[in-house]
């Protein structure tokens, strides 16, 4: 089977600029959404790189499934950006209200920071 981790971790760039794009315009849900596929997909990249299968969406998860243990600080971030997955995109994600209106600068500045910060760790390790 062909490595295709640097696929993956390109699109795990390409998300991360869409998350900055998206924070930029105010779409802070889509902002969050963009940051936890950017992570989700950069973790899987470094799995793929070491030759390893990776599956599911939940980040914290993949990070502690690597083969060496990536600092528990990025475990913690990862589990912020794991509960962007699924509610900011359907209405019945929250109790009230669409998804756009739970949302806002601060929850999309600290997910691109956190997305930022695992790719920088997944870069590092596939140097």
């Amino acid at each position: 089977m062909a490595d295709r981790s640097s696929d993956w971790l390109a699109q795990a760039e390409r998300n991360l600029e869409q998350a900055l794009s998206s924070r930029r315009e105010e779409r802070h849900e889509w902002a969050c959404f963009a940051a936890q596929q950017a992570a989700e997909l950069a973790v899987k990249a470094l799995h793929l790189n070491g030759g390893q299968e990776a599956w599911g969406h939940v980040i914290a998860k993949l990070l502690t499934e690597l083969p060496s243990s990536p600092p528990e600080e990025l475990v913690d971030k990862a589990r912020v950006l794991d509960n962007y997955y699924v509610p900011y995109r359907c209405p019945n994600g929250h109790a009230k209200g669409p998804p756009f209106h739970h949302y806002g600068p601060i929850q999309s500045d600290l997910a691109v920071t956190y997305a930022g910060e695992i790719l920088a760790f997944v870069s590092s390790q596939m140097a």
